[in-house]
């Protein structure tokens, strides 16, 4: 009589090659898809970070400041006295006629509160508005740190957030001082370009004057980049910022000098080329994180809205300034809180430790389960390798880091792909001692298990997702490897070892050895062929 065709067979041969052919890359270190090891397992940079997110507010008085210019210039309203303070924003409406215009547009801004007496106009932020800043300011950090290091080149860093108000961000691969510094550099920068007009009429006492002074005239005193001794007075208020940049670009200039080159929006564009265009003959300040690295005059209308920062840069320094730039500004400083170093010896024990651990697991396990399993025992061994496979190459399908946490979920994931077996073994004995032949024993022992170990497994499971979601990044990698390890033995177990037994149930039923074949003592099973 034909045999059924044997699915669960064909599903478990087709899972084992997956496993295979998906997990050699890993192991042979060859061209395809590879898990990338972890910080703590490759070495690298562990960075806790501080934000001043309280610096966020100051930004958005001037981003509001910047905004209410342009638009008075477009609409031609008057206005006088542009001052950003501590904590407001005022202003002095030169012609009462345009107040309905002034107004309309205050009142479209969200998060503020007006105070206006006889055309004299005080701007606060709302409590709420604070309290939404300082939180978005940190989630922004957070992408901008991670669009900068993706651009950087560094395989799978990690940039999270930490608590309420901090920043972990983890390089792995990073090995020298000189990349340790650089990565600090890049996560660090600001990323703030401004540009802003000349005080021709006051520069000339700059060496003089006072902050509170320049302040008074609605100036800034800002120091050149490479020489901070030397100072510049600016009016406060920048003709445009980096919120209008689409791209930024190292290069060189005709002497072989690294550059930045960047293009602004249409918006950026059409505000650049006005000013240039009125003010020719007067010089325009390229102002990046609150230093001078340019203030050219202006020989004549600039269009086209394009643009290039110089200021001596080394070739590493123009790049990491364009990744900045493009990345966008961090919305508030960060600091340092912590710096850790993982070198990469200490990686590569932490590699050999936990490959030490996970063999001599294994050979235990499988000396336990021959010994007392026989040859069902093996069987069961062959499903705990195709887990481990299984694992190995779902990780590294999706591009997965290991980390050390991880390499424990995969040892725990096969004392998990054992216990299921043990739990099916036991089950089909069972029935040899009630008496049942092999068939019977075996369906109804899978039939049986299937239960324990899906409730078992869907309650690891679960543990396994919460503390991923909730979980920092150690933990993450634990939960991955323990979720995919599940899944995996669930499948390896119930389906792969249901259909190994299918396809040799004549071979048992035959022999009459279940002793052989499943361990334990013969006398103890009542054969029933």
């Amino acid at each position: 009589m034909k045999k059924p065709f044997n699915s669960k067979l064909f599903f478990f041969i087709l899972a084992t090659l997956f496993g295979i052919i998906l997990s050699l890359p890993t192991f042979l270190q060859t061209q395809g898809p590879k898990i990338i090891l972890g910080l703590d397992l490759q070495g690298g940079l562990n960075l806790l970070l501080g934000v001043k997110s309280e610096e966020a507010i100051k930004v958005r008085y001037a981003t509001l400041a910047s905004a209410l210019n342009h638009y008075s210039i477009e609409e031609q309203i008057l206005l006088d006295k542009l001052v950003v303070g501590e904590d407001n924003l005022s202003f002095e409406l030169l012609d009462s006629n345009e107040k309905s215009k002034i107004d309309k547009y205050l009142s479209q801004q969200e998060g503020l509160e007006i105070v206006e007496k006889d055309l004299q106009y005080t701007l606060t932020l709302s409590a709420n508005e604070k309290i939404n800043l300082e939180n978005f300011a940190i989630e922004q950090a957070i992408g901008n740190i991670r669009n900068r290091l993706d651009q950087f080149g560094l395989s799978e860093p990690s940039v999270i957030k930490q608590g309420s108000d901090a920043i972990l961000v983890q390089l792995p691969g990073i090995k020298t001082q000189e990349e340790e510094q650089r990565a600090l550099d890049l996560i660090s920068k600001g990323g703030h370009l401004q540009m802003m007009a000349v005080d021709e009429a006051r520069n000339a006492r700059v060496a003089t004057m006072s902050e509170r002074e320049a302040q008074s005239y609605g100036d800034v005193i800002l120091p050149f980049i490479n020489n901070p001794q030397q100072t510049i007075l600016l009016k406060a208020i920048p003709i445009l910022d980096g919120s209008m940049l689409t791209d930024a670009r190292a290069a060189y200039d005709n002497n072989g000098q690294p550059i930045i080159n960047f293009t602004l929006n249409s918006q950026g564009g059409k505000i650049f080329a006005d000013f240039s265009g009125k003010n020719v003959g007067n010089r325009m300040a390229v102002v990046l994180d609150g230093k001078v690295y340019s203030a050219p005059v202006i020989r004549e209308r600039i269009g086209g809205g394009s643009g290039q920062i110089s200021g001596g840069f080394s070739v590493s320094e123009a790049s990491d300034i364009a990744i900045a730039l493009r990345s966008g500004a961090l919305p508030a400083p960060i600091f340092l809180l912590e710096k850790r170093s993982v070198g990469p010896s200490l990686g590569a024990d932490s590699i050999r430790a936990s490959l030490i651990a996970l063999i001599s697991g294994a050979v235990l396990v499988i000396l336990f389960m021959v010994f007392y399993y026989g040859i069902a025992g093996v069987i069961a061994n062959l499903a705990m390798v195709v887990n481990i496979l299984l694992v190995v190459a779902v990780m590294a399908l999706f591009g997965a880091t290991l980390t050390l946490p991880g390499m424990a979920g995969i040892i725990l994931t096969v004392g998990m792909a054992v216990d299921a077996n043990v739990i099916i073994n036991e089950r089909i004995r069972e029935g040899f001692r009630a008496g049942e032949n092999f068939i019977k024993s075996m369906e109804n022992g899978y039939m049986n298990a299937s239960r324990a170990i899906f409730d078992s497994n869907l309650t690891s499971l679960i543990a396994a997702v919460l503390l991923y979601v909730f979980g920092t990044g150690a933990i993450k990698g634990f939960a991955i490897t323990m979720s995919i390890g599940i899944i995996a033995s669930v499948i390896t177990a119930i389906v792969g070892t249901h259909g190994i037994f299918r396809f040799l149930q004549n071979s048992i039923m035959k022999s009459g050895n279940y002793a052989l074949w499943f361990g334990y003592k013969q006398q103890v099973y009542k054969r029933k062929l």
